[in-house]
């Protein structure tokens, strides 16, 4: 497994960060993104989704519809599970389709289904919020 830790010592550096991560991705690749309220998830995935597509109008949270899909080349789904209850809400959902795609797959709050994601997912784990400086740390299997 590969690991990484970085600094952002603020937006712009963060979102560069995201930027160069976004480089990396491929279609297929999942991404679980951990963070506590207000880590900035949301903000990584706008910024990925600006760096593949141009612009990220559009990106905002899922966390009342679940799933946000974007549309581009690649394609990207957004997940975030922070409200859901179990496997079988998610199967209700339809959440599991989003990996079967051919899409990046970006999922906010996965430790809440771990089952969910697919082994080999890659995990970004960002520490901080608000103004103060982030940590970010890189996985890659």
């Amino acid at each position: 497994m590969m690991r990484r830790r970085m600094r952002a010592e603020g937006l712009a550096a963060f979102e560069r960060l995201a930027a160069e991560f976004a480089r990396s991705l491929a279609p297929g690749n999942v991404v679980a993104l951990a963070g506590q309220l207000g880590s900035g998830k949301t903000t990584f995935v706008r910024a990925v989704v600006r760096e593949l597509h141009g612009d990220d109008d559009g990106v905002a949270s899922p966390t009342f519809v679940f799933w946000h899909r974007y549309p581009g080349e690649p394609p990207i789904e957004h997940l975030d599970l922070y409200r859901i209850d179990g496997a079988g809400e998610a199967a209700e959902l339809g959440l599991e389709e989003s990996f079967e795609l051919g899409s990046i797959v970006l999922v906010e709050w996965p430790e809440r289904l771990p089952a969910l994601i697919p082994a080999g997912a890659l995990r970004v784990e960002i520490e901080g919020s608000g103004d103060e400086p982030r940590s970010l740390t890189f996985e890659r299997p």
